[in-house]
Order: C-alpha cells, then structure tokens, then sequence
C-alpha cells in the first residue's frame, strides 16, 4: 500500500471551463465527450487550480482506478528520486548488478536506460489478442502468482536487436525496471513512493501496486491503483519538475531529460504522440503517460496544464466495426481544453 499523509493537499478551485470540440462535422460538449467514449474520470489542473472535474461508470472521488500502464511513467520518476538519493548511481549502469538473476541471459549488456526507453534489444510479442504473445504469457505468470515467474520468463527470451539501437514497447521491461529500483533502494517501491511522493505531495488517499505472487514484487508497469485527483497531483509533481514544498525530490534536469525524445515512433499510437522519452510518450509540447484501454495523464509543461482521462474503452473483440477511435478523440477534447 502506498500510503498518504495525515492530510491532504487541498487542491484550489478555478473558474470551471466548458470546452467543446468537433469531430466527422458534429460539435460535442462534456457530457457528450465523456458519454461517447466511456470515460469514468476527468480531470484538468491550470496554473495549480482544478478547472474541470467529472466523474462516470459509478466512479466516485474516493474510489481507485486502475492505473494500468501510466505507472510506467511514475515509476521512471521514482528512478530519478533513487538517483537524487545515490541509490542508483546511473542509469547507465547493468540491470545485472541490481538483478543478478538475469545474468547470462540476454539480459547481459542491457542498462536502466535501456528499459526505461523500451530498447533493451529483447524480442517481444505485445500483441494482447494473441493468446500465446509474450505480454499474455507474462500476465499468465501474473494472474497465476508464479514466485519468480516473470523473471523466469524475461530470461528466456531470445534477442532481437543490439541494446539501445531499436524502440520495441515491451511490458516485462518495466517490471524488470521496477524490480531493479526495489533493489536499489532496498524497500518495497510502494513505502519509498509514499516517502518521496504520496506524503509529501499531500496525496489524498493511499494508493497501491500489485504484486507478482503472494509476498512478492510489486508490478512497476501496470495494475496499480490511485483516486482520480491524486493522479492529478502526481501530474503536478511532474510539471513542478520534481519539486515539492522548494525541496528537490528528482535531479535538477530529470523532467527535462524525461520529455527528450530517445526514439521517433514508426507507429505512433495515437495521433499527437511522436517519440518516446524516459517512460513518457512525447508529442509536440506534451509529455503523456498512457494506459491500456483508455487511462491517460498529459502534461502540458510550457502552459501548466494537466489533464487525466481515465476510461473502459471496449476492447477489440468487443467493439463494432464502426467503432471510433476513441484515443484520438481524446486528444480531440485535449485540444479544445488547451484553446479554452
């Protein structure tokens, strides 16, 4: 469990925005954005003060949702505290030395950095709809709480490229990243995220990770779970470029070295998204943390904006084929709020 403070950060209240947005010739307001693409949180922080708020599916502001992969991006943050701290001594340094279970695999060769821009040269399958992909064997592991498994299985996988050379999303690179942390800092990711973020930031609820088996290591890449607002608070760490209360929690630069592109995408999935940083996807001007099935945090750092989407998309085998992309659409929204 990822524990709060005593009380919480109150959050100020600006004038509430209205924005509106067009899309295939028909114009569409809140209600109607949040209707049309099955949107359960909704959040946008200007200049540190909440402009909009809604709730839907049921969700109610002391409830958790699922962070799904933007934990990703929060736990590349929590590496750069480990670094400020000196656990870490730099992300150029071997997985091996923080996860010697992983030597002589082809995990030999493969840096912090590496993992933590998708790039460790791994032969990967993220296909969710193939039952035998690599991410559902690892989720496999997952739902059957194997002690070690997913270890078990980053370490027989083949090679595909030279490490650093080729941007692949690969979900088990995370959790190897996570697993490295705890043992950096010696704790579980949760107690240290509540000491360097979760407390000092004023979170209002506790949050949490998942672990992989009973008792086991907590999952840095997905699954976690955290009440709508402290995602947004969490999104103004980011934007206070890891900074709380005038006291440094992330090296001076770390945002900024966050939001540097290391790969152009090929496949971009959404339409505003370009490149790839430290965990973050990078577009112009925005740095976004994205999750499976609709969960999104985007921070705008040049206008000091932050907006949390968090949603329950219909899968593929579940949406009709005149489905719309939910994903740009979003943006779509994003960029009405941005203009208004």
């Amino acid at each position: 469990m990822i524990r709060c403070g005593p009380a919480p950060r109150e959050l100020p209240r600006g004038e509430e925005i209205a924005p509106r947005y067009v899309v295939d010739g028909r114009e569409y307001d809140v209600g109607s954005f949040m209707d049309r693409n099955v949107i359960s949180g909704l959040l946008v922080i200007r200049h540190g003060k909440v402009v909009l708020e809604r709730y839907g599916l049921g969700l109610g502001e002391q409830d958790r949702w699922s962070t799904m992969s933007t934990v990703k991006s929060m736990t590349a943050m929590l590496v750069g505290a480990a670094v400020h701290d000196g656990a870490i001594a730099s992300i150029d340094d071997p997985l091996t030395r923080y996860l010697p279970a992983l030597r002589n695999s082809v995990y030999e060769g493969v840096t912090l950095r590496h993992v933590m821009t998708m790039s460790s040269g791994v032969r990967w399958n993220e296909d969710y709809t193939d039952r035998n992909s690599d991410v559902n064997r690892y989720s496999k592991s997952l739902a059957d709480k194997v002690p070690g498994g997913v270890l078990r299985l980053m370490s027989s996988l083949p090679r595909a490229a030279v490490p650093g050379s080729t941007f692949l999303y690969n979900s088990g690179d995370t959790y190897l990243l996570g697993a490295a942390l705890a043992q950096a800092i010696g704790r579980p990711l949760a107690d240290y995220m509540s000491e360097k973020v979760w407390k000092p930031a004023g979170m209002e609820c506790d949050a949490f990770y998942t672990l992989e088996s009973e008792g086991g290591q907590e999952i840095g890449g997905s699954r976690a779970g955290m009440v709508l607002r402290d995602f947004g608070r969490f999104g103004l760490f980011v934007l206070d470029d890891g900074v709380i209360d005038g006291a440094r929690v992330l090296p001076e630069g770390w945002v900024a070295e966050a939001a540097t592109p290391a790969f152009t995408l090929a496949a971009p999935p959404v339409v505003d998204i370009t490149h790839y940083g430290f965990s973050w996807w990078l577009g112009r001007g925005v740095m976004a943390a994205l999750g499976h099935a609709g969960q999104r945090i985007d921070i705008f750092r040049d206008e000091g904006l932050v907006v949390v989407t968090l949603g329950a998309f219909p899968q593929a085998l579940y949406a009709p084929p005149t489905d719309h992309n939910r994903r740009n659409e979003v943006v779509a929204f994003t960029n009405a709020v941005r203009a208004t």
